[in-house]
Order: C-alpha cells, then structure tokens, then sequence
C-alpha cells in the first residue's frame, strides 16, 4: 500500500488527520503534497488551520478532513 492509499485508509478510518499522525501511523513526512494527488484524484477534503499555546509555545499546523460526498 503507497502513501496514498495509507493516509486515505486511515482519514476514512478516523475522519481526519494531521502530518504528525501522517507521519507516524503512513510514515510519510510530506502530507501536504500526498492530499494535493488525493484531491487531484477528485476526493473531497477540507484543510483547518489548527493554531495551539502550550506551555508558551505556539504551535501552527494543518489538519485535514475527508468531506462527504453529497
């Protein structure tokens, strides 16, 4: 199984995901250009600018979303 097929396996599976779940649970460092082919292949996904402060450090990351088809 590619890149590909892993990260949409596993937003199916959890609804969304971000690049640390990316790279840890499909091993890939690069997602933001994983969901660019996944969008291009026509699946629906919605991008969310996450922006935390934890113990003063912020922290600024995208979290991706698979949409459902109407």
């Amino acid at each position: 199984m590619g890149q590909r097929e892993a990260i949409l396996e596993y937003m199916r599976q959890n609804g969304s995901i971000t690049p640390l779940e990316a790279l840890h649970h499909c091993g890939c460092f690069r997602l933001g250009a994983r969901i660019f082919d996944l969008k291009d292949m026509g699946i629906p996904i919605e991008t969310v600018m996450v922006y935390e402060n934890q113990n003063g450090k912020r922290t600024k990351y995208a979290r991706y979303w698979l949409r459902e088809k109407a």
